[in-house]
């Protein structure tokens, strides 16, 4: 694989310098599309942890960064917006093959938004201001917004570089310093990503990267007494342990975690441009998204003509080679993710349900492929309906009235998203109001935007990440209080 790293792209990036693991350990990095091994990189132990804590703590107390007025660290964070867009190409053939995402999309959606996370908070990050504050006293009192410390970014295997982007952004422009601990299937934007913000004047230590395992080097990261904070976005259960470890340690905790989305027809829908927001809610990034919209709730009495339409148009949506600029659906993450959403299908099966399309792996150069998959006539309370599949299927249910949309909406543990497809601006008005979700999509899906807050109640976690709202969570508030004695 060519890049134009300077040095070994698998190894940790600590206090400014490339370094092996201190043990010499690797691991290696997969190419979902083929099977096939991409690289090596370095696995670091918790000692190696433990140095990127230090450097970072040494940046945060002792370096230029925490010190720098907001609009010197927004200089810095917009050249690193510049960076990512001069190199664009060379990030999305990255991200493509790392993840096995088509490499349209890694261009479109993933470069794209990583840049705009880092131009928005570098605007973003001369604006944080205190206020002064009127009280009986005979003094002069004010606030001040400063930066939290050393933060912990741990994040997963689906969009690497969106949401690195989406945490390092608000914590840099705020006057953080950070880990950042990427997942072990998908390192090496994260190694990318260092070599850049340096280039673009970051100073040393204010950022470090360490790969490694979840067991060995996150928890070490999390339970490092060095941590300030632990910004995390992954699954439900390990978000339940980090939470529980950050806690031990009162450590403030920002958790984006899983989502089993409820996507809403009325009858009023235009289902002509519903179809085209359903498919992309499922199958986007082969449905491996916290924000994706596996469950479809159809009002009834269009129920059997919006099944019918998918089944002709899903069948048709290009699955294959991720580097094909015309494939829309790439490869599983890897074979553990493939094996969980044929199960997941196989249960449905059982239960007598009926897959309308899809429904089986796609055999082709070895990679991690399934067919994009319609499943209809599945209780409520099914497993397949209830529970995070993290794959490209889609369950289809009915429903009788506003009530009981709403309530099949609300009735997972999850709470992420959530969307509804309708004409009629009261109901939609109406009905995003009652939906137990962080944020709701009314006639498309998944738009998203640095300025707009993404987040989730219930299971899917608490802290908002985007807008002013993530760069404020990144700092603490101290008062101070002047005798005017």
């Amino acid at each position: 694989m060519t890049t134009t790293f300077d040095t070994d792209p698998g190894q940790l990036f600590i206090g400014g310098h490339w370094r092996e693991a201190a043990d010499g350990a690797r691991m290696e990095v997969i190419d979902p599309s083929t099977g096939q091994v991409i690289t090596t990189v370095a696995e670091a132990a918790a000692g190696d942890v433990d140095a990127a804590v230090r450097a970072a703590r040494n940046a945060f107390d002792s370096g230029p960064w925490p010190r720098m007025s907001g609009r010197e660290r927004g200089r810095v964070l917009y050249r690193v917006a510049e960076l990512i867009r001069e190199h664009a190409e060379e990030i999305a053939a990255l991200e493509s093959r790392d993840v096995g995402k088509p490499i349209s999309l890694c261009s479109a959606v993933d470069v794209t938004n990583a840049a705009n996370d880092y131009e928005y908070y570098a605007f973003l990050a001369q604006s944080q201001d205190g206020a002064t504050r009127d009280t009986p006293l005979h003094a002069f009192a004010y606030t001040r917004r400063e930066p939290l410390g050393v933060v912990a970014a741990i994040t997963p295997f689906n969009f690497p570089l969106i949401l690195a982007g989406s945490k390092l952004a608000p914590a840099l422009a705020a006057g953080n310093t950070v880990v950042h601990k990427p997942a072990e299937e998908t390192p090496l934007s994260a190694l990318r990503m260092a070599a850049l913000l340096t280039e673009a004047g970051v100073p040393d230590g204010v950022v470090n990267v360490v790969t490694g395992t979840g067991p060995v080097a996150g928890e070490a990261l999390l339970r490092n007494p060095g941590i300030d904070k632990v910004a995390f976005t992954g699954s439900t259960a390990v978000g339940r342990h980090v939470a529980s470890v950050a806690g031990e340690g009162l450590k403030t905790v920002m958790m984006e975690l899983g989502g089993n989305a409820a996507h809403i027809v009325f009858e009023d829908a235009d289902l002509e441009k519903a179809v085209g927001a359903i498919i992309k809610a499922f199958v986007f990034n082969t449905g491996q998204f916290c924000m994706a919209g596996p469950r479809l709730l159809v009002a009834r009495p269009v129920y059997d003509t919006l099944v019918g339409i998918l089944a002709g148009a899903v069948a048709q949506v290009p699955v294959g080679d991720p580097r094909d600029p015309g494939t829309v659906v790439g490869p599983m993450a890897g074979a553990k993710h493939l094996k969980k959403v044929e199960e997941y299908v196989e249960l449905a099966r059982t239960e007598g349900a009926r897959v309308v399309v899809g429904g089986e792996r796609l055999d082709l150069n070895g990679g991690y492929y399934y067919r994009p998959t319609v499943i209809t006539g599945l209780a409520d309370d099914s497993r397949v309906v209830q529970e995070e599949i993290f794959g490209p299927v889609l369950t289809v249910q009915p429903f009788d009235s506003e009530d009981e949309a709403v309530a099949l909406a609300n009735s997972t543990p999850y709470g992420l998203a959530s969307g509804i497809q309708t004409t009629d601006l009261a109901r939609a008005h109406r009905v995003a109001g009652r939906l137990q979700a962080g944020i709701v999509w009314i006639n498309d899906w998944a738009m998203l935007d640095p300025a707009v807050p993404f987040g989730g109640v219930k299971d899917s976690g608490f802290g908002r990440e985007y807008g002013p709202e993530a760069l404020a969570a990144y700092t603490k508030v101290k008062s101070v209080v002047v005798s005017l004695d």
